[in-house]
């Protein structure tokens, strides 16, 4: 029988694969063909970003997904005359494999035995090397780097004017490459953003004066849509839309697609006063106006984030490449953004609520599954006031599933949640006063001693970095360790970064400030008014996963003496009780457990009155059984 299940499930993941063989022959037939390059090609690389540098993507720029099969939302891919390799963190280890055919070699970027990327391709290619990759989807600060890697071998990196991913793509009747989404822009109030575009471009232009510039070029979404105060949809889950934003001393120009701009847009980006306005121009005219400000004696500030595919187009003696100054305006919440954010978690927080105690109610009954809770859930957050949409794929995992960190529910993967395994819920919501990133980890039966021992660990690092108090602008990094102490003491530990910022409103992933073990050169610190999750976790392949995500903000701290140092720690924004059936007492210190007692009464304080008003019953009888004092 065992044998037989295990056949089974062997059959079953190997039709959740793609045959890449004929994309991979029509492209390495591209990489020799002189209509396209003017020198056969080693190996071509493929990026999982667009031309914005963009984590998560609209369809038409799935590339990567394409010719792999693999839809992780990180990971870049090599295809040689004879090899085709794909490079990916420890979050979509175990994904990858189940997604990839035989054509695929998965490197685990991050394992010290794993050369880098371009590490990679300077050992394994030979001397004259030709490797090609389109500029639009490659930083100017990697372009440089990897230039030089390649170089410092004999070997060259080769800009193509065509994608050659976009060739292939073009044949394959059966799957055809989407058309570039083009859905309405909307202007978001004052009363969610707390500062008019006027004010933001003034900072940024003060920014320029400081660093001898007259004039930046901004490419990443995120930054255009919160500088102008302006959303869109052109990629799910990111209310963001396809564009560029040029600031200069005596104008702003948005790029942007003529189908999406209509007269609320215009108006708002409009003064009423007589004022400056934003000049709206077609979004396919971005390199034309780049090259034409070029040619001015002027010098222009590229974020670093901007591909090489635009900072190519001016000379690199007028070229500054800097941080963009948007991305750290924008990751320090104004007062207006916080009190929005709080607001949004508060509802969020009963929306999952009421899910937990509707699954406690309705699991025995064997009609649950991953797919089918996480659509519950989704209509809970849908009853929200200022509910856009879900601010990623929820990941819902139960049992072995929920090991594989970013798993995503298909129905040929669907489990059905029992009382017999743990249950991973990762998900979140883009309302018009916040974006919210919530993880819990749930038994609805008896856990064992093992899982009760490791989620209490977890719990230990989630709760150890939520205390911390440490200096103005520590960087991330410094932090990372606190989190996973009490896994390494007994051996264990997690694949990836313990905490990333979030935007307001906006992509659920925010930088430019992360906390994680890898060294981030762009971090420019913790500071007051950011929000960051809090996620530690641990995997057990083929068993279960656990994650606890808080989203925390930067507070001042307050310590014992004065010496002058700025000190800040962090305060729950989350409010979601921790399931104390699966918390093992005994590892706690009283401090820890003073700090769980506390958090738990937090929840019941903010989220009580609003399931109390709503009249949700079984919920709020759920939120006080679970977060009843222990110890």
């Amino acid at each position: 029988l065992i044998h037989f299940i295990k056949r089974l499930y062997s059959e079953v993941i190997n039709t959740m694969k793609s045959d890449s063989t004929q994309n991979l022959t029509s492209l390495r037939k591209l990489m020799k063909n002189p209509q396209f390059v003017a020198e056969p090609l080693a190996a071509y690389i493929v990026p999982s970003c667009d031309a914005h540098n963009s984590e998560y993507l609209a369809d038409v720029d799935m590339r990567r997904q394409f010719i792999s099969g693999f839809t992780g939302s990180a990971g870049s891919a090599v295809i040689t005359k004879s090899q085709a390799l794909l490079w990916t963190d420890g979050r979509y280890y175990l994904q990858a494999q189940k997604e990839m055919d035989s054509n695929w070699i998965l490197m685990k970027d991050g394992l010290p035995s794993v050369p880098k990327l371009i590490d990679w391709l300077a050992k394994n290619l030979e001397p004259g090397s030709h490797v090609g990759i389109d500029p639009l989807l490659i930083s100017s600060s990697n372009w440089k780097l990897w230039s030089e890697k390649l170089g410092s071998v004999g070997s060259h990196l080769t800009a193509l004017d065509h994608n050659l991913i976009d060739l292939v793509w073009k044949e394959d009747r059966q799957n055809p490459q989407p058309r570039r989404p083009e859905n309405p822009v909307f202007p978001l109030e004052i009363d969610f953003t707390g500062c008019p575009w006027q004010t933001k471009v003034e900072r940024v232009r003060k920014e320029l004066k400081e660093n001898s510039c007259e004039a930046i070029i901004f490419s990443a979404l995120d930054d255009v849509a919160w500088l102008l105060n302006l959303r869109g949809s052109d990629i799910a889950y990111n209310p963001v839309f396809f564009s560029y934003c040029a600031i200069t001393l005596k104008e702003v120009v948005l790029f942007v697609a003529p189908g999406q701009v209509d007269e609320s847009m215009k108006l708002s980006l409009s003064s009423i006063d007589m004022g400056e306005s934003v000049q709206i121009r077609d979004y396919e005219k971005v390199k034309e106006y780049i090259a034409t400000l070029g040619e001015e004696p002027i010098k222009i500030w590229f974020p670093n984030t901007s591909s090489q595919g635009l900072v190519s187009l001016v000379p690199s003696q007028k070229c500054l490449i800097k941080l963009s100054p948007v991305a750290e305006m924008k990751a320090i919440k104004n007062e207006t953004e916080m009190k929005g954010f709080e607001n949004c978690h508060i509802r969020d927080s009963a929306a999952l609520i009421q899910y937990f105690a509707w699954l406690q109610n309705n699991i025995s009954s064997g009609q649950v599954t991953e797919i089918s809770g996480a659509d519950v859930l989704e209509g809970y957050r849908k009853e929200q006031e200022h509910f856009i949409g879900l601010s990623f794929p929820s990941i819902s995992g139960a049992g072995p599933n929920g090991a594989i960190i970013h798993y995503r529910p298909k129905p040929e993967s669907d489990r059905t949640l029992t009382t017999e395994e743990m249950y991973l819920i990762d998900s979140g919501a883009q309302y018009k006063d916040g974006t919210t990133d919530v993880t819990r980890t749930l038994h609805f039966g008896i856990p064992s001693e093992y899982e009760k021992e490791c989620f209490t660990r977890v719990l230990k690092g989630m709760i150890q970095l939520a205390m911390a108090i440490f200096p103005d602008k520590c960087t991330g990094n410094r932090l990372d360790t606190l989190a996973r102490m009490h896994l390494w003491s007994v051996g264990l530990d997690y694949g990836h970064g313990t905490g990333h910022g979030v935007g307001s409103f906006l992509n659920v992933h925010e930088g430019p400030s992360g906390i994680s073990f890898r060294h981030n050169p762009n971090d420019p610190g913790v500071q007051e008014g950011m929000i960051f999750s809090d996620e530690p976790g641990y995997y057990e392949n083929g068993k279960f996963g656990i994650r606890l995500e808080t989203l925390v903000k930067v507070v001042p701290a307050q310590t014992k003496y004065n010496s002058g140092l700025s000190m800040l720690t962090f305060a729950p924004i989350t409010l979601v009780p921790i399931q104390q059936k699966l918390i093992d007492p005994k590892l706690l210190t009283h401090e820890e457990t003073e700090w769980l007692n506390s958090y738990h009464q937090l929840c019941r304080d903010r989220v009580g009155p609003l399931l109390k008003d709503d009249g949700k019953k079984d919920a709020l009888e759920w939120l006080y059984r679970e977060t009843q004092p222990i110890g």
